[in-house]
């Protein structure tokens, strides 16, 4: 099962079955992804990947989707209109095109890192903030690699991980989450009110 099957699987429950679903408002989904979930969340809000011979990243630890990917099968991927708006940051993007983006239609704030990392490469971003035909802003987060996304590492964190922990002399990552929290929380107050 793809990732945007669970996307849209956690639309259908929220609003309905969820026991607080009385403190949503249905029709102001607003999604935000980073990395593999940015990729997932361009698909979710109409993306097409296009993946040629090229086989998508895939952990090999017997996940049915990786598994139906190995075979040769398609993957069902799901667009839900019910997203109104979306935050996309440093999203695996080599598989996406001007003419597989052509299906995003609702405001899109994107988000990349200077150095990426993980996979995803500063210029495959780039392309994607020039081919989006909805776009709405594109903020490039200087001195940042790929996990300056994630939220700031606790101490004992940050010395078992410091790959995802550490970042560059110069970049403040709990400075830059204030600042990126909130412009991303400003972009859902203007296209979800």
């Amino acid at each position: 099962m793809h990732a945007t099957v669970r996307i849209r699987r956690v639309i259908d429950v929220m609003p309905g079955a969820w026991p607080d679903a009385s403190r949503l408002d249905a029709g102001r989904v607003g999604l935000f992804g980073f990395s593999r979930g940015g990729y997932t969340g361009l698909v979710s809000i109409g993306a097409d990947p296009v993946f040629g011979n090229a086989m998508p990243p895939c952990p090999d630890n017997g996940n049915p989707a990786c598994l139906q990917a190995r075979h040769g099968e398609r993957w069902q991927l799901v667009h839900d209109a019910r997203i109104k708006a979306a935050a996309i940051a440093d999203p695996l993007s080599r598989f996406f095109t001007a003419d597989s983006l052509g299906g995003v239609k609702i405001p899109v704030q994107l988000w990349g890192s200077q150095y990426g990392g993980d996979g995803v490469s500063p210029e495959n971003v780039a392309a994607i903030a020039r081919t989006l035909p909805s776009l709405v802003e594109f903020n490039v987060v200087a001195k940042a690699r790929h996990f300056a996304f994630l939220a700031p590492c606790p101490a004992d964190l940050a010395k078992k991980l410091p790959a995802i922990c550490v970042d560059d002399p110069g970049f403040d990552r709990s400075a830059f989450h204030l600042d990126m929290n909130a412009r991303v929380l400003r972009f859902f107050r203007k296209y979800l009110m």
